[in-house]
């Protein structure tokens, strides 16, 4: 699968389950009046009878799905992130979470750059209330290459729930066709040794942007891609703070519950290191051009510098 250089994870999800779905007669695809938002209307045109839209009935899309997983199919369940949590956590933790059924919820939309629909779909805690789930495994791809090589995995993913978190704007791709993604492995994008950033989703991408604006002022970023937000790669974020001494971590996301918390976490526990975390800091989102919103909240390339900046200072 080719990608431009922009790209929306979305698509990426949408045209990966048409692939997907040739060759696994398990996979069936459920959504709560949303398929073209969510892309999934690409796997119904294609394979209808595998298809389910429950209507504005995200519950019972839930308890449909996990019904089917017990019985052998690989459901992929998706509406925006927004309803694909918070409207349905007590469903997920109940018939999903506990019983470790193997439901794929994927959801798009997620963060700030939802844009006009504004703060009352612009979810920013389903990285928290999804991580605090016993035996649930989170994903937030970093471009459209590695969403569809994460849908693949998860696709083969029997062990239990995995929720996948995708975005509505498209932003740069800056994986090769057919990069790897695997649970509990972060990647270093990029190599440094002054300070560390950590990041996932859109964020990863704007974290290399930094970069390159601060190696102007021969300071040098190591820019890991934390993709797999849950497992996380204690292994490699230890060994690259050892290395710098110094972390910011970049997430669409409120500083608290998110990436950020968890690296906080593991750095606390195995080798206390200088924290600043780059996300939405205790507020609600608000409509406006994607764009201008993640300037507003600093969740751009200036504001990750500042972070950058501030704790090197």
């Amino acid at each position: 699968m080719i990608f431009d250089q922009t790209a929306g994870t979305r698509d990426a999800y949408g045209k990966t389950l048409v692939e997907l779905g040739a060759s696994d007669p398990k996979i069936v695809v459920f959504t709560a009046d949303l398929a073209g938002s969510t892309k999934t209307n690409l796997f119904a045109q294609e394979y209808p009878t595998r298809f389910y839209n429950m209507g504005v009935a995200e519950a019972n899309m839930m308890g449909t799905a996990a019904g089917m997983a017990m019985s052998g199919l690989r459901p992929f369940a998706s509406t925006f992130a927004m309803f694909a949590t918070g409207k349905v956590w007590e469903q997920i933790r109940q018939v999903i979470a506990y019983p470790k059924v193997p439901v794929r919820i994927v959801a798009t939309h997620a963060g700030l750059t939802v844009g006009e629909d504004g703060a009352s779909h612009q979810m920013l805690e389903d990285l928290a209330i999804m991580r605090v789930l016993p035996n649930m495994r989170i994903i937030a791809p970093a471009d459209a290459a590695e969403t569809s090589a994460a849908i693949r995995v998860a696709a083969s993913y029997d062990e239990g729930p995995i929720y996948v978190r995708l975005s509505r704007e498209p932003f740069p791709v800056i994986h090769e066709d057919g990069v790897a993604f695997e649970f509990g492995k972060a990647a270093v994008e990029r190599e440094g040794t002054d300070v560390t950033v950590v990041a996932c989703g859109v964020m990863v991408s704007t974290a290399i942007e930094a970069r390159s604006r601060l190696a102007a002022e021969d300071i040098s970023v190591e820019v890991i891609n934390a993709s797999s937000v849950k497992p996380l790669d204690a292994e490699t974020i230890v060994e690259s703070a050892r290395k710098t001494g110094a972390v910011v971590t970049a997430e669409e996301h409120q500083i608290s519950g998110g990436l950020g918390s968890a690296v906080c976490e593991l750095l606390a526990e195995e080798l206390p290191t200088r924290v600043t975390r780059v996300g939405v800091d205790d507020r609600f989102g608000q409509s406006g051009r994607a764009s201008d919103l993640l300037s507003h909240y600093g969740l751009d390339a200036d504001g990750l510098v500042t972070g950058i900046k501030q704790i090197l200072s």
